[in-house]
């Protein structure tokens, strides 16, 4: 696999290696010995996801106060311009975002370390979304960003239409004003 770490170095897009022929293709979706030598970590996954959303969907931006969540996730079906945000008070890119797109075409994944907002927007029709996350859901501590918070000015894609919210996201906080975790 290609290990590649973005602008904010502790989130990295993962590019597996794919063998196909007239017949389809076959990859390793997931090692860990792999996973901790491309991401220098050694995070234990305990929860797999699996979301399908509609064109314009919009989840996010998500995380948790306490029991926060490193995520790592990829498409199956469609595709999905997928978006971090660091929302660690003392690290130097604070509020700074990094989005990727992730489709079952290109097979990417990027990991989204603990200490991060995460959220994407539908590019398709309809994708299937995958992600592993290293500590369980815990809706008590969950907490949303705005997806349109201006201070972080996300350049998220124009798709011809607007984004489609949950009620939950539609109350997503600045994040100036939002609760965040100690760390």
């Amino acid at each position: 696999m290609q290990a590649t770490r973005l602008n904010i170095p502790e989130v990295v897009l993962i590019e597996p290696r794919v063998f196909g022929d007239a017949r389809g293709f076959f990859y390793e979706s997931f090692n860990q010995r792999a996973f901790d030598e491309a991401t220098g970590t050694q995070h234990t996954f305990v929860q797999d996801n699996h979301s399908r959303s509609s064109k314009g969907v919009l989840r996010g931006l998500h995380y948790q106060i306490e029991q926060a969540q490193g995520k790592l996730v990829r498409v199956v079906r469609g595709a999905v311009f997928d978006v971090a945000v660091d929302i660690r008070r003392s690290s130097p890119t604070f509020g700074q975002w990094v989005g990727e797109v992730l489709s079952e075409d290109n097979h990417r994944q990027l990991w989204v370390p603990p200490g991060f907002a995460h959220g994407f927007l539908v590019l398709s029709d309809s994708a299937e979304f995958l992600y592993k996350t290293t500590d369980y859901y815990a809706p008590q501590h969950e907490r949303c960003i705005a997806w349109n918070d201006p201070q972080l000015a996300i350049a998220w894609p124009d798709i011809g239409m607007a984004p489609l919210l949950s009620a939950k996201d539609q109350q997503g906080q600045l994040l100036a004003s939002a609760q965040l975790s100690r760390g």
